[in-house]
């Protein structure tokens, strides 16, 4: 009987290590597991996160397309369009009050009162003027936002008369533009004779 127990206690003693054992290795698998999958979560995350990254950047890249397109239209469309600056219309439309014109090189349209048709009283009839035919005039106002801009021949006619006053002579002794300008015309042409 003893050699019984001795064998049982043996027995108990292979099963208590072989137990153990594989509680051993079963943690030892669980922990190799659990680092896997963290290992996994972490990775998909990463992946995740760079994907999330890469539709950021993509979008901020057609953003940034976007605002420079808007950016080279609205430089095309106001380039010639600033304020105080010269600018090519053609009549569209001839009326009473005035005239119908677009900013050639624009999509531009606007409408220049019979005040400011010209500089001088006789001459600011619309019906001098004909659908189709090109007038230059100068921008004295204009609103990128509303996207409105408003045109004068007069401004353009009273900028050039100052300008030649300036360069050719002073009006002080009363004298007109033609005055100067005939005077100027005709020094400049006595020299090249």
């Amino acid at each position: 009987m003893l050699i019984w127990a001795g064998f049982w206690v043996r027995n108990v003693y292979v099963a208590k290590w072989q137990y153990e054992k594989e509680a051993k290795d079963s943690e030892e698998w669980d922990r190799r597991e659990k680092e896997k999958l963290e290992r996994w979560r972490w990775e998909e995350e990463q992946y995740r996160s760079e994907k999330e990254l890469e539709r950021r950047i993509e979008r901020l890249e057609q953003n940034l397309e976007r605002l420079e397109q808007i950016h080279h239209e609205s430089d095309d469309h106001h380039q010639s369009d600033d304020h105080g600056r010269v600018v090519t219309c053609e009549v569209l439309e001839v009326k009473d009050a005035g005239i119908e014109v677009k900013i050639v090189g624009t999509d531009f349209t606007t409408f220049i009162k019979r005040s400011e048709l010209a500089r001088d009283r006789n001459d600011q009839r619309s019906e001098r003027f004909a659908v189709g035919e090109k007038v230059d005039a100068r921008v004295i106002q204009f609103d990128k936002k509303a996207r409105k801009v408003q045109v004068s021949i007069k401004a353009l006619e009273v900028a050039e008369e100052k300008e030649a006053i300036a360069q050719y002579g002073s009006s002080d002794s009363g004298a007109t533009l033609g005055d100067i300008l005939g005077t100027a015309l005709k020094n400049r042409g006595g020299g090249d004779k």
